[in-house]
């Protein structure tokens, strides 16, 4: 034990004199992720739109503003022609285009077809989307208002009631009522810093002690190999704590993120979690020469473990020949935990297969580091 906190000890009074290393543990993750959980936010509205109403009755003009009045869509210009809208569309000017038909309103009143016309963008998929998803359903309820009002004149007109089979959506949106990014966005970003701050820490510690000749001042100690390396990991365990519990304040104040489940199971699932990142800058510090080598192969990591966890997408959407290796990232694994404790209120039973698996990967990987470590040392 003594050896131990002695080694804790030099890597404390050794971190808390680089500054640059402070900043990235402390200040860091903080500004991050205020900067992410508003800049991330797939929430779509005020979509840019052209109008080419050729009608121009007081039908039309009705329609345009009940289309525009929820504020998915803006509308930005109006156009005389079709193909003004075409030319808009294509310089992007703007993202959807609706056009209105002469003889709109004639054809509604006559109970005739009336076709409208939307043209949209897709190059960026999930406005167009939006945009789509908006216009069918402003329509499709257009339709059936319509058809109860020719229903109920119909039956006016025979003196009996007339009413035809329906079926009604009654949507309850459970864990995020609002539908808010935010609050999906924060245990997946918080994920994300606690990866990029403890593997990049850690893997440049030892690269930076073998650059500076501190290394073989420690070689010449008594000191085991296995100690030597929970004392350099345990202070950025605890910083790794730290910076989850303030990440957590920071989403819970800033962003209302409900806190729903047992903050036992979310800090046992955090320290399986950073034993795994945190063996993983051990593994790349050992096997790099330096510290620009040990920056680099903690990015090469980070970046496929980031896009492979389903922090930005989720992983059932990826090609299924892809989706075999996220069963290897052990970020998957902690994302699922963080948003099912604390979105969902998921217990032990429901998550046991996630925990034993980032246990088996933070065992896993701290052992690979430890050997390559010891071999080191040796």
């Amino acid at each position: 034990m003594t050896q131990l906190m002695a080694v804790v000890l030099k890597e404390v009074r050794q971190t808390l004199r680089d500054r640059r290393i402070m900043g990235l543990l402390l200040v860091s993750p903080v500004i991050q992720l205020i900067v992410f959980g508003f800049a991330v936010n797939f929430d779509v509205d005020k979509i840019p739109a052209a109008v080419v109403d050729l009608d121009r009755t007081a039908r039309s003009r009705a329609y345009l503003n009940s289309l525009m009045a929820d504020g998915t869509l803006r509308r930005a210009v109006d156009l005389p022609d079709a193909a003004s809208a075409q030319a808009l569309l294509d310089a992007g000017g703007v993202s959807v285009a609706v056009i209105l038909p002469q003889g709109l309103d004639r054809d509604v009143t006559r109970q005739q077809t009336a076709d409208v016309q939307v043209l949209v963008d897709g190059s960026d998929p999930n406005r167009s989307g939006v945009a789509l998803g908006t216009t069918a359903n402003f329509f499709g309820q257009l339709n059936e208002k319509e058809a109860e009002s020719r229903l109920q004149a119909l039956s006016a007109a025979r003196g009996a009631a007339l009413q035809l089979p329906t079926v009604r959506i009654r949507p309850r949106v459970y864990y995020n009522p609002k539908l808010q990014t935010a609050i999906f966005m924060v245990p997946g970003i918080t994920s994300m810093l606690l990866l990029l701050v403890t593997t990049i820490v850690t893997a440049m510690g030892l690269a930076r002690e073998r650059e500076m000749g501190t290394l073989e001042q420690v070689l010449v100690t008594p000191i085991p190999p296995g100690i030597m390396m929970l004392g350099k990991l345990i202070p950025f365990l605890i910083v790794g704590i730290f910076d989850f519990t303030l990440a957590m304040t920071v989403g819970a104040f800033l962003f209302d993120m409900p806190l729903l489940g047992s903050f036992f199971s979310v800090f046992v699932a955090t320290a399986l979690y950073l034993s795994a990142t945190l063996g993983m800058g051990l593994f790349i510090s050992t096997v790099s020469t330096s510290q620009q080598q040990a920056f680099m192969g903690g990015i090469l990591f980070m970046l496929p473990a980031i896009l492979l966890s389903g922090i930005l997408t989720p992983v059932r959407s990826m090609p299924e020949w892809l989706q075999p290796i996220t069963y290897i990232n052990p970020v998957r694994y902690y994302i699922e935990i963080l948003r099912a404790v604390l979105l969902k209120d998921a217990g032990w039973a429901d998550l046991g297969f996630q925990f034993v698996a980032l246990g088996t990967f933070g065992l896993c990987i701290v052992t690979l580091a430890s050997r390559r470590f010891s071999k080191q040392l040796a």
